[in-house]
């Protein structure tokens, strides 16, 4: 029961612009299925759905899909906001930002998921990307670069 739940749950988002919890449990009430809004909040959790802006301003749920492109537009602004120079150390990229930017850059280049970086550790300005080779450092370097330059 639950796999069809969350199959209509993504067929209703993706068909209707729904931007609440109750909004949802209506309509997969009215689909046939008996559901509260507790349910409804769990299967959003499980689901791993987020609240997308529209052009109206108001927002909608969507599917968190890796790859989507307003996920990935918002992580590269984050990165452009908050950059201000790179250096490295062998396989360590040290990325230095704005003042209380490190964090959020920090997270959207994890978001991004490129497999030259293991991980990264943020203070306040400053970013430690541990990268798997020396070339792998050129490499994010250079893509970085790129994302810089595309603005």
């Amino acid at each position: 029961m639950k796999i069809e739940r969350h199959a209509k749950i993504v067929e209703l988002i993706n068909q209707y612009d729904i931007d609440t919890q109750e909004e949802l449990a209506e309509k997969l009430n009215q689909a046939g299925f008996g559901v509260t809004q507790a349910t409804v909040s769990r299967d959003i959790r499980e689901l791993k759905l987020t609240k997308i802006p529209q052009a109206s301003g108001k927002q909608k749920y969507a599917v968190v899909d890796a790859h989507s492109s307003a996920l990935d537009e918002k992580y590269l602004r984050v990165l452009r906001d908050g950059f201000v120079s790179m250096d490295m150390a062998q396989n360590i990229l040290v990325i230095r930002t704005v003042s209380g930017m490190a964090m959020a850059v920090a997270a959207a280049m994890d978001a991004m998921h490129w497999s030259e970086i293991a991980g990264c550790i943020a203070g306040d300005d400053t970013i430690m990307c541990a990268i798997r080779t020396v070339d792998d450092t050129l490499l994010v370097m250079d893509k970085i670069r790129k994302i810089l330059d595309a603005e």
